[in-house]
């Protein structure tokens, strides 16, 4: 079989997360694009590229590059993507999938037409006890789920003077704490419980109105920014909180923050079934916690000789081998990449694709829709 090859579009954070994860996961990284070569340059050797692209079209014009991973700022997304596609490259894409729901269904329509695997970076999924609490309510060990509740919290755009290129709407769109970090919630409540948002309540809020923005680019969650800064106008969201109706059968709430002090990235979790409750926390990340009402609660700890098949499929390291964030990554492109050896998307993609990020833009384009009017709004989707 031929070693896949895969080039990487984006050369901060998240693009150097995402190469780790492909050199471990047995991919070759021919390449990478940066927005500016010099950086990228400064980058590739760490992230284990062996070239620097000056373009997207020599990248796909680079035989070696079998898919190609795009973890760009939100606005460039979908005509990247869909160049890939056209080239007939599979795609792995960060969330959001797009700025808006009729490129992501553009996005999703173009990947099914060429027949080529699509997947969206929502990686939160596979902590392994993840995919044991989405089994076990699929199971019915907690009976029909009735409220879904919890919160993705974070500090690094407290102050004024925190800057990144989220910041800037024509760069990440009109919604920031829900698109960045509330859409990683908002997928993981259904990919657990199996329910679909069918109505939203929303009511975010942009605490630092005016921030001191610096004029060079600054990486994500970098600690200081030196040089000389500029004022600029916010009006994107820093929190939010989110009633949701998931049909008939259950209840949701939500908090999303990425002002709150001390709290450096935390999502937690809880499901309230009719007989039973189950919770997890990224803080405490190889725990799932499990409600009784008439026997005594228990937690159990990520170890592969306790878990459901599913969940063992997703762990790497016997138990007390602590997993974390980096093999996310590698246990979603691991699944990715069986798919691409197969030479394209199976029935049941074992990983979320990007209907599941067209599903998450159809929930913002409500929650955006709810606060402007103040009301309970439907999700809307469409299929043209």
């Amino acid at each position: 079989m031929t070693r896949p090859g895969a080039a990487v579009i984006g050369v901060g954070f998240i693009g150097e997360l995402h190469a780790d994860a492909l050199r471990r996961a047995g991919v070759h990284v021919a390449g990478v694009l940066g927005s500016r070569p010099e950086r990228a340059r400064e980058k590739a050797a760490r992230m284990g590229a062996e070239r620097v692209y000056n373009d997207l079209p020599e990248l796909l014009a680079d035989p070696d590059v079998q898919v190609v991973h795009v973890t760009s700022p939100n606005h460039v997304h979908a005509e990247q993507a869909l160049a890939a596609i056209e080239a007939g490259r599979h795609v792995v894409c960060e969330k959001p999938l797009a700025l808006d729901a009729a490129d992501g269904l553009r996005m999703l329509r173009a990947a099914e037409a060429a027949g080529v695997v699509h997947a969206v970076c929502f990686n939160i999924r596979f902590y392994p006890v993840l995919h044991e609490a989405a089994a076990r309510v699929r199971a019915g060990a907690v009976g029909a789920p009735r409220l879904i509740s919890g919160h993705y919290l974070q500090d690094w755009l407290l102050r004024a003077t925190d800057w990144n290129w989220r910041l800037d709407p024509a760069q990440a769109g009109s919604l920031r704490a829900v698109a960045d970090i509330g859409s990683h919630w908002l997928d993981l409540a259904r990919f657990v419980t199996g329910l679909q948002v069918t109505e939203v309540l929303a009511d975010l809020h942009t605490f630092v109105r005016r921030r001191l923005r610096p004029t060079a680019p600054v990486e994500t969650f970098a600690a200081t920014h030196e040089g000389e800064r500029e004022a600029v106008e916010m009006s994107t969201d820093d929190a939010a909180g989110l009633l949701l109706r998931y049909g008939e059968a259950a209840r949701g709430v939500l908090t999303i923050s990425q002002v709150s002090a001390g709290r450096k990235n935390t999502l937690g979790i809880e499901v309230d079934g009719a007989d039973a409750a189950l919770a997890w926390s990224s803080e405490a990340a190889e725990q799932l916690w499990l409600g009784h009402r008439d026997r005594p609660n228990e937690r159990l700890w990520r170890d592969p000789a306790l878990l459901g098949p599913d969940a063992r499929r997703v762990a790497h390291y016997p138990g007390g081998h602590a997993e974390g964030f980096a093999e996310t990554f590698l246990g979603l492109f691991e699944r990715v990449y069986a798919d691409v050896a197969a030479g394209g998307p199976s029935a049941d993609p074992a990983y979320p694709t990007f209907a599941d990020g067209l599903e998450g833009l159809f929930v913002e384009e409500a929650i955006r829709r709810s606060d402007a009017e103040g009301r309970w709004v439907s999700v809307e989707r469409r299929k043209e």
